[in-house]
This record gives structure tokens, C-alpha cells and sequence, in this order.
């Protein structure tokens, strides 16, 4: 003969919402990946700007020429879901990654130290432009209210 486990409703959700709203370290770690992500990204930008033999030079650098154009391509599309706004962000950067690339073998000037300033710079704008974008707009809010 078997028995047959019941679950009453009450100690299902005293247990769930406990899970939920459980607070302590570890629950939102994204600002510490954010971090992580941008220390990697610096240290590939600044091992490829300094001809540095150490076998992380590649891998470095190729995170931060997706990564740098990525996160400032994922700031001027805050309206989108993280998701579609990730995707579309990423598809950006590597477009932006060819497009750098493909000027500098246009006019015979390719280096990797130009293509990572290129890069760098270009990322440094759009970031720049979004930020402009977003004071305005806070300040045509002030003014017509």
C-alpha cells in the first residue's frame, strides 16, 4: 500500500514566497558580471595597445571589439527586452567590428592598434550621443511640466 503525499496551498506558498523574497548575497550578481565584463574588456584593449606577447592578447581583444561597441549599442536601445535588446546590440557590434575593418583595408591603413582605437572611439560616441540623448529628454520633461 502506498501513501499519498498531500500539499496544503498555505505551506506551498509560505515556502515559495520565502525562495522569492529571500534576501542575501548572491541574488543579483548582474553589477558584479557587468564589472567582471568590463575589467576583461579593459585588460584586451590595453594587452593589444601595448603589443603584450602573453597568449590572452587574442582572446582579450576579440571580447572587447564585441564587447565595448555591444554595451554601448545596448544603452541607446533601453526601450527594447533584454533579450531582443542583447541580440540586436550584438549583431551591431560585429557589424560595426566589419565595417571599422573594412574601412581600414579600403584605404591600406590596417593595423590591429588602429582598428582597437577605431573601435574604442566609435563606441566612446554612440555611449556619448545616448547619454546627450537622455539629458535632453529629462530636460524638455522639467520644462514642459
Amino acid at each position: 500500500m502506498q501513501t499519498i503525499r498531500i500539499k496544503t496551498a498555505s505551506t506551498d506558498a509560505s515556502r515559495d514566497g520565502a525562495e522569492r523574497a529571500r534576501p542575501g548575497p548572491g541574488r543579483d550578481l548582474s553589477p558584479l558580471f557587468a564589472g567582471a565584463a568590463t575589467a576583461v574588456a579593459g585588460t584586451g584593449a590595453l594587452l593589444s595597445l601595448t603589443d603584450s606577447g602573453s597568449p590572452l592578447r587574442g582572446p582579450l581583444t576579440l571580447f572587447f571589439l564585441l564587447a565595448a561597441p555591444t554595451a554601448a549599442i545596448a544603452a541607446g536601445l533601453a526601450g527594447l527586452d533584454p533579450f531582443g535588446r542583447t541580440l540586436a546590440a550584438l549583431a551591431g557590434a560585429v557589424v560595426l567590428d566589419m565595417l571599422v575593418a573594412q574601412g581600414m583595408l579600403a584605404v591600406h591603413r590596417w593595423s590591429v592598434h588602429g582598428g582597437v582605437v577605431a573601435v574604442t572611439v566609435f563606441s566612446s560616441l554612440v555611449l556619448l550621443l545616448v547619454s546627450v540623448r537622455r539629458r535632453r529628454g529629462r530636460t524638455a520633461r522639467r520644462q514642459g511640466s
